[in-house]
């Protein structure tokens, strides 16, 4: 029989974890809500039909939205606000993503060195992803 070693008390990794997670979840729901109202407010729902509008949101590039019926894109709809928003909701849902994999990953395997391992290898994707997304966002 195996037996479970005792849960520390305190606030360690995977307890800040799991409330980072269950928080990151609330906030990339509220984020989007408040990017699309900000899109309808700058006249997204006279410039851009839905599908559009949400690509806008969640990926707010100038390429992802040339072929749509949008007059001019450099006035309002280019602009740091739009940055800003998309690297947040980038760096909440890489890190909600990512996390959660850790955790199913964790639950199968023993605590060991192999843990340990796994958690830097999640670190190192994580930062890789994070620089790439800041690239691709500013860069376009």
């Amino acid at each position: 029989m195996r037996t479970r070693t005792a849960v520390q008390r305190g606030f360690n990794l995977d307890y800040l974890m799991w409330l980072f997670t269950r928080l990151s979840g609330l906030v990339i729901v509220i984020m989007a809500l408040v990017a699309v109202a900000v899109a309808f407010y700058l006249g997204a729902r006279t410039q851009m039909d839905m599908p559009t509008l949400l690509r806008w949101t969640f990926f707010p590039n100038p390429n992802h939205v040339i072929n749509s019926e949008i007059p001019d894109l450099e006035l309002g709809w280019v602009n740091a606000y739009w940055q800003i928003m998309q690297m947040l909701i980038i760096f909440f849902a890489g890190t909600h993503g990512i996390n959660g994999l850790r955790m199913v990953l964790e639950d199968y395997l023993s605590p060991s060195f192999g843990v340990l391992v796994l958690r830097g290898f999640f670190f190192l994707l994580w930062v890789f992803c994070m620089i790439v997304a800041v690239y691709v966002i500013l860069a376009s």
